[in-house]
């Protein structure tokens, strides 16, 4: 591969090499200027200073023709692919004038995924293509600079103090659900309390493994009920599905069963007792430290996630 004009005719070695691989592959010292946008001379001078540094003569030139030593051979075939896909690697990782070039690693959880992450990879990878997205799902919380993310998604209440925030959603509440199946057999939950009598589809969280104690707030008061059932996932969705089946209630963030509620599906119980959240934000350790490419994503989920969110 040759790339006309990529590596000025003064930068030795390197530019020599190239101009001697583009005679020694076309057996011509005119058809290589014509590649390389240089004169002929310019050729002939960059293949003669090359022999020079090399003490070998590389090319041999007769008025009708071109061809190479054993010396010539040699170099074409050892440095021919070696410099071709270094040049090809040079231009892939080039950006074009506005082009922005690079990677956003990004720690997510599952529950974030259809609302912040779902609907801006489409718009974002067909804005910005050179720009790849790397995206780890994991519920537990993790240290993203020792664990060389570019940012993460949270609640806000999972964020270090000292991480640069940006919102992504509005507030939101959690609430509880079940089907009308399960409310008709076992009665509706009127006080927080009351759930300890139910069948509830529980998680664990990741950083203790303890089970999760639903929490919930009136007023000025807040409870933690240590729910249990005969169903533990850590999967968010399927425990929604196993709630629409009837097996038990679960807790979740409003959004993710809205179009359940909505269609009956679902009912939610002890709403007056729902707890709210400010929200999912993008964090990341500092506006000085990031990259093009991060601010670019930041800009680009700013603007479609709080077009999209709703309850």
């Amino acid at each position: 591969m040759f790339v006309p004009g990529f590596l000025s005719m003064n930068t030795a070695p390197l530019s020599q090499l190239q101009v001697f691989l583009a005679v020694a592959c076309l057996r011509s010292f005119s058809g290589a200027a014509r590649e390389l946008g240089v004169s002929t001379p310019a050729v002939s001078q960059a293949v003669r200073q090359l022999e020079e540094l090399l003490r070998v003569t590389l090319l041999i030139r007769t008025t009708r023709s071109v061809s190479l030593t054993d010396a010539g051979r040699r170099l074409l075939e050892g440095a021919g692919p070696a410099l071709g896909q270094a040049l090809a690697t040079l231009t892939e990782v080039s950006a074009q004038p506005g082009e922005t070039v690079g990677r956003v690693r990004l720690t997510v959880p599952r529950v974030a995924v259809p609302f912040v992450i779902t609907p801006v990879l489409p718009t974002f990878r067909e804005r910005h293509p050179r720009v790849e997205v790397e995206v780890a799902i994991e519920d537990r919380f993790v240290d993203i600079v020792a664990e060389g993310y570019d940012a993460g998604v949270r609640l806000s209440e999972s964020i270090e103090r000292d991480m640069v925030q940006v919102r992504l959603t509005d507030a939101f509440r959690f609430v509880v659900v079940g089907s009308p199946a399960y409310l008709a057999r076992h009665g509706t939950p009127q006080r927080p309390e009351e759930l300890l009598r139910h069948e509830c589809l529980c998680f664990r969280l990741p950083s203790s493994g303890a089970l999760y104690a639903w929490e919930f707030e009136r007023g000025r008061r807040t409870w933690r009920v240590p729910v249990r059932g005969g169903v533990v996932t850590n999967d968010n969705q399927l425990r929604v599905t196993l709630a629409e089946q009837g097996l038990g209630l679960t807790y979740a963030f409003e959004p993710m069963v809205a179009e359940q509620l909505r269609t009956g599906r679902l009912q939610q119980v002890l709403e007056a007792y729902a707890p709210t959240v400010p929200g999912f934000f993008l964090y990341f350790p500092s506006r000085a430290q990031r990259s093009p490419a991060l601010r670019l994503f930041v800009d680009t989920a700013k603007e479609l996630v709080r077009q999209r969110f709703s309850v």
